[in-house]
């Protein structure tokens, strides 16, 4: 990281701030200030609809929490607060959901700050709309990318994806200036980012790590948020920083190809594995939805679906586990019943495509 020097941004960026206020100060009210960051007007209607017409899924849930940051912020703040085992770990929106339950995240939504897509305030103006639209483009790379190299957890590099710049929600409470003023002439990310280093002396990606840290977000979570535009980030940080780049391709902003392969090749990902992610993104939404809602199988069942998609009959099934042929009959009647299936056809099938099989 390069010495701080201290703020140089003109007298615009420090409009409507008392002369000789601090950093620190600053960076408090900013953070302050988030406390009542809004979420996207339809996106809190499309939850409450969701979860006001009963019995909603966990995999809808997820969807439509994971299309908007405050929502997202607002479900992982309240399922790490203290009180039980999970309080400070659960990184994911699935866990969130489940730990927090249907009427929960309804009560959630109905409480949350919001604004419109026609509507501008003078606290946000902008802000939101741009955070979001770039999350969720960094979202659609980094679940493309995960699946390239076959990560182990897609959903919290997706969380991660979604929330990397919140710091810049803060720098732009707390610098009325920035981002213009601060970035200057800086064209990618790398030189955007050393700009802050120069003119606040922090950059965005510490700064979203120390509010995540402050909101008892788990560590990781803080952790992959600031270190993402780091040369030595880990697996996690390294995806949603080839991300952050991907996306800036896919939407026409400079990028440094050199460091994008760099990043890549960290990654395990090769120059053509790039290449085909690079080309389809663009093309619709290559993001596969996954299915997160618990199994209502149990092991056995299971077990015993698996075997009936194999194409095998009960005594086959029955001789393989050390069950009698009618217990195998009961527990698959069982399993349609759970399952909502007519038959076994239908069954292998909703399984399958609920992602149990």
């Amino acid at each position: 990281m390069e010495a701080a020097t201290g703020p140089t941004i003109g007298s615009e960026a420090t409009e409507g701030r008392p002369s000789g206020e601090g950093h620190g100060r600053r960076l408090t009210r900013a953070i302050e200030a988030l406390e009542v960051f809004p979420a996207l007007l339809e996106s809190r209607d499309r939850l409450l609809r969701l979860v006001g017409a009963g019995q909603p899924s966990t995999s809808d849930m997820v969807a439509t929490v994971e299309l908007d940051p405050a929502l997202a912020i607002s479900v992982l703040r309240l399922a790490n607060r203290g009180g039980h085992a999970r309080a400070g770990k659960v990184l994911s929106i699935r866990e969130g959901v489940e730990l927090l339950g249907p009427a929960a995240v309804e009560a959630m939504a109905a409480r949350a700050d919001v604004f419109d897509f026609f509507e501008r305030t003078p606290t946000w103006d902008l802000a939101p709309d741009r955070f979001r639209l770039h999350g969720i483009a960094v979202q659609r790379a980094a679940d493309r990318i995960a699946r390239e190299v076959d990560h182990a957890d897609r959903d919290g590099v997706l969380v991660a994806s979604l929330l990397h710049d919140v710091g810049k929600l803060v720098l732009v409470q707390a610098y009325p200036g920035y981002p213009e003023q601060v970035h200057g002439d800086a064209r990618t990310a790398e030189e955007r980012i050393r700009a802050e280093r120069r003119q606040l002396g922090v950059d965005h990606a510490l700064v979203g790590g120390v509010l995540a840290r402050r909101w008892a977000l788990p560590v990781r979570l803080a952790s992959i948020i600031e270190r993402h535009h780091s040369d030595e980030a880990h697996a996690d940080a390294a995806i949603v920083r080839l991300a952050d780049m991907v996306a800036a391709y896919v939407g026409d902003q400079p990028v440094d190809p050199k460091r994008m392969l760099s990043v890549a090749r960290g990654l395990g990902l090769t120059p053509s594995g790039l290449r085909s992610i690079l080309y389809e993104l663009p093309f619709g939404n290559t993001t596969q939805r996954r299915h997160v809602d618990p199994c209502p199988l149990s092991a056995r069942e299971l077990e015993i679906l698996k075997r009936l998609a194999e194409g095998k009959v009960y005594k086959q099934i029955a001789g393989e586990i050390g069950l009698s042929t009618s217990t195998v009959r009961t527990h698959l009647h069982n399993t349609y019943a759970k399952l909502g299936a007519v038959d076994r056809a239908q069954a292998v099938l909703l399984a399958t495509q609920r992602g149990w099989l």
